[in-house]
C-alpha cells in the first residue's frame, strides 16, 4: 500500500456523510424490514425480536453489498483509503513487538515496516485531530531513526508490501 497525500477537509467532509447515510439507512431499514416481517408473520404474544434481529441483519448485509459495490466511487476514495490504511496498520500492530526485535537486529524489513506504521500512523491521526499521541510517535521515529543509521540502512517506504510481515 502506498500512502498517499489526502485532503483532510474533503475526507472529513465525505466520512461524515456516508456514515451519516450508513446509520440512516440501517435505523430506516432494520425497522421497515423488521414491520414488514412482523406485519406478514403475526405473533400472538412475544416481543418479535428475532425479526427485529433480522431487519438489522438485512439491513446491514445491504450496506456492505453497496459499499462493496461503490469503493471505486470518485466520492469515495478518501474514505477507502483511510479504512485500507486503517487495516494495513493493524497487520503491522499485531506483529509489532516481533517487528521491534528483529529491528533492533537490523532487519530491513521490520525497519521498513515500521517506517511505514509510524509514517501511516501519523497520516491517519492528523487527519482524525489525535495529535496527543504524536509525541509518543516521535520518540518511536527518533529511535527508528537511530537503528537506521547504526545499521546503515536506507529504506523507501513505497517499497512496503504487507507480504513483508509474513517472516514475522
Amino acid at each position: 500500500m502506498l500512502l498517499i497525500e489526502i485532503d483532510k477537509t474533503r475526507y472529513r467532509r465525505h466520512f461524515n456523510i456516508v456514515m451519516g447515510a450508513c446509520i440512516s439507512f440501517l435505523l430506516l431499514g432494520s425497522l421497515g424490514i423488521a414491520q414488514l416481517l412482523i406485519a406478514v408473520f403475526p405473533a400472538a404474544e412475544g416481543t418479535h425480536f428475532h425479526w427485529n434481529l433480522l431487519g438489522v441483519i438485512v439491513t446491514a448485509l445491504i450496506i456492505l453489498v453497496v459499499f462493496k459495490s461503490k469503493r471505486q466511487h470518485p466520492f469515495l476514495v478518501e474514505v477507502v483509503y483511510v479504512l485500507e490504511l486503517k487495516k494495513a496498520l493493524n497487520l503491522i500492530t499485531r506483529k509489532v513487538r516481533k517487528l521491534q526485535s528483529a529491528a533492533k537486529m537490523g532487519d530491513p524489513n521490520a525497519l521498513l515496516a515500521l517506517q511505514f506504521s509510524y509514517s501511516g500512523s501519523r497520516q491517519l491521526w492528523l487527519l482524525d485531530d489525535n495529535t496527543i499521541t504524536l509525541a509518543s510517535l516521535d520518540k518511536s521515529q527518533a529511535e527508528l531513526e537511530q537503528l537506521l543509521a547504526k545499521y546503515d540502512i536506507s529504506i523507501d517506504i513505497t517499497k512496503y508490501n504487507s507480504n513483508l510481515l509474513k517472516s514475522f
